[in-house]
């Protein structure tokens, strides 16, 4: 079935459960986005994109690449955040990550560009990779919790959080990277949906479906207040000696 008789069928039920109840019960969730069945050919149970595997909505398809997910996103109007976008940020780096970096949100320079982290966090966060041998270009993925901007760099709501997560789990079940650094406590929260503040988690290793994970701070924290630089430099060669454990050659 195409997508727009999926969404046809949609707005019927819609309307039809409207006129029953007397007022629409779908008025204050996400509107679904609706793919043609040959962009995902592998049928999925109801189960495998519960919120334990988000990923197969967007990348059961043998197909499926970050470019094709790049192209969703780019589609995408699941939340409000996609009214007031100039860009979609879906993310940026090489096709077969070491480590996948996960920051909140896209800023104005993001939004601008549609390149995550290319602000003056962004500039701290190349240096912060730099400095255990990682960046961008060579051994990473960097992606974010929402891939449009919050108004005023604000927190994304958990709806608009919600809203995109198969975006972004789908880009892990890709990209398969080695270990995840989530930086700051958005990326923290929602990645293991957990209240547990940053302050508590960070430097410690979780696992994230099988992917060794850490959090340290963002890089906007550090320049708000440069004591946190030495926690964060502490977490970063944790991280790295972790990593040396799972790819002993990766800074040669």
């Amino acid at each position: 079935m195409k997508g727009s008789e999926k969404e046809l069928v949609y707005q019927l039920l819609k309307k039809t459960s409207a006129a029953v109840l007397g007022y629409d019960c779908q008025a204050f969730l996400s509107k679904p986005v609706f793919f043609d069945d040959t962009d995902f050919p592998q049928a999925q149970s109801a189960a495998a994109v519960s919120h334990g595997d988000k990923a197969a909505e967007l990348s059961s398809g043998e197909s499926a690449t970050i470019d094709s997910i790049a192209l969703k996103i780019e589609a995408c109007s699941r939340c409000p955040l996609s009214k007031n976008r100039k860009n979609v940020v879906p993310g940026e780096g090489v096709p077969h990550p070491l480590v996948l970096v996960v920051g909140e949100g896209p800023g104005a320079d993001e939004d601008a560009q549609g390149r995550p982290f290319v602000g003056r966090a962004g500039q701290l966060l190349d240096k912060m990779l730099m400095a255990v041998n990682l960046s961008r270009e060579k051994n990473c993925f960097i992606a974010n919790i929402v891939k449009c901007r919050p108004p005023m760099n604000r927190d994304p709501a958990p709806e608009e959080a919600q809203a995109c997560r198969s975006f972004l789990d789908a880009q892990i079940h890709v990209l398969k990277p080695k270990m995840i650094l989530a930086m700051g406590r958005v990326a923290l929260q929602n990645l293991l949906d957990t209240s547990i503040g940053i302050n508590r988690m960070r430097g410690q290793f979780v696992d994230f479906k099988g992917i060794p994970f850490m959090a340290t701070y963002h890089p906007s924290a550090l320049l708000r207040d440069e004591s946190l630089k030495r926690p964060a430099w502490e977490d970063l060669k944790a991280f790295k000696q972790k990593l040396l454990e799972i790819c002993p050659d990766y800074d040669k």
